[in-house]
C-alpha cells in the first residue's frame, strides 16, 4: 500500500509492546498508532485509531486474540490482523487463519520478519513465518482423532477457557453470552471431544498444547 502503514499493537506485556514499537518504527513507513493490553481494549481502539494492521498475541487476559480478532473483523471487515505468538502448533495456526487472520508469525522469528509480515499483509498478501509455513489445512497428526477440528470458532474459544479453569459465569461475561448458552456449548464440546468431565477436558487441552 502507498503511504504510512498504521499499526495497533496488542500484547499483555508493556515491555514487549515497547520492543515491538521500537522495532517497527525504525522504518519511517510504519507508524504505531496505539497499544492495547487485552482484547476488549484492542476492539475499542480499532474504532478510535483506525489501524491498517493489528499485530496481536493469541494469549491475552480473558478472551483470546482469536476471539478479539473475530470481533474486530465483524466490525471492520477490511482490517488486517497479524497474529504474533509463542505458539507455533498447527492447531493455533489453523484456528487463526480460519477466523480471518492475514498472517501468523511466531515470537522465535528474526526481528526483520515482523516488519516484512506487516508490509506483506498491509499489501493484501498472506504471511506465515517459516516455522509455521508448512501448515496444512488437514488436521495435524497430534489433533487427528481428538475431535478438536470439529469445534466451531466459538466452541474452540469456550473450550480454551474451560481448559484454563474459567467458570461458566466468567466465560459468559468475557464472550458476551448468556450462561445458558455457555453451558450448552460446554455440553456440545464434551460430546464432540469424547470427554466426560472438566478433568478429562483439561487433560486433552494439555495434550494438544492448549493449556497455556
Amino acid at each position: 500500500m502507498a503511504g504510512v502503514v498504521k499499526v495497533l499493537l496488542v500484547d499483555d506485556h508493556a515491555v514487549v509492546r515497547e520492543g515491538y514499537r521500537r522495532l517497527l518504527e525504525r522504518d519511517p513507513r510504519i507508524q504505531v498508532v496505539g497499544e492495547a493490553g487485552d482484547g476488549a481494549q484492542a476492539c475499542d481502539l480499532v474504532v478510535g485509531v483506525s489501524p491498517h494492521v493489528v499485530v496481536m498475541d493469541i494469549a491475552l487476559p480473558g478472551a483470546s486474540g482469536i476471539e478479539a480478532m473475530r470481533r474486530m473483523l465483524t466490525r471492520e471487515p477490511r482490517l488486517k490482523v497479524l497474529i504474533f505468538s509463542m505458539h507455533g502448533e498447527a492447531i493455533f495456526v489453523s484456528r487463526a487463519l480460519q477466523a480471518g487472520a492475514s498472517g501468523y508469525i511466531t515470537k522465535s522469528s528474526a526481528p526483520e520478519v515482523l516488519v516484512q509480515a506487516v508490509y506483506a499483509i498491509a499489501n493484501g498478501d498472506t504471511y506465515l513465518s517459516h516455522d509455521v509455513a508448512a501448515y496444512s489445512p488437514a488436521p495435524a497428526a497430534s489433533t487427528a482423532g481428538s475431535g478438536i477440528e470439529s469445534l466451531t470458532t466459538r466452541e474452540f474459544e469456550v473450550f480454551r477457557l474451560l481448559a484454563k479453569g474459567t467458570s461458566v459465569k466468567r466465560i459468559s461475561e468475557l464472550l458476551g453470552l448468556s450462561e445458558k448458552t455457555v453451558a450448552n456449548h460446554q455440553s456440545v464440546i464434551r460430546e464432540k471431544l469424547g470427554v466426560q468431565n472438566g478433568v478429562q477436558l483439561a487433560r486433552l487441552a494439555a495434550e494438544l498444547g492448549l493449556a497455556s
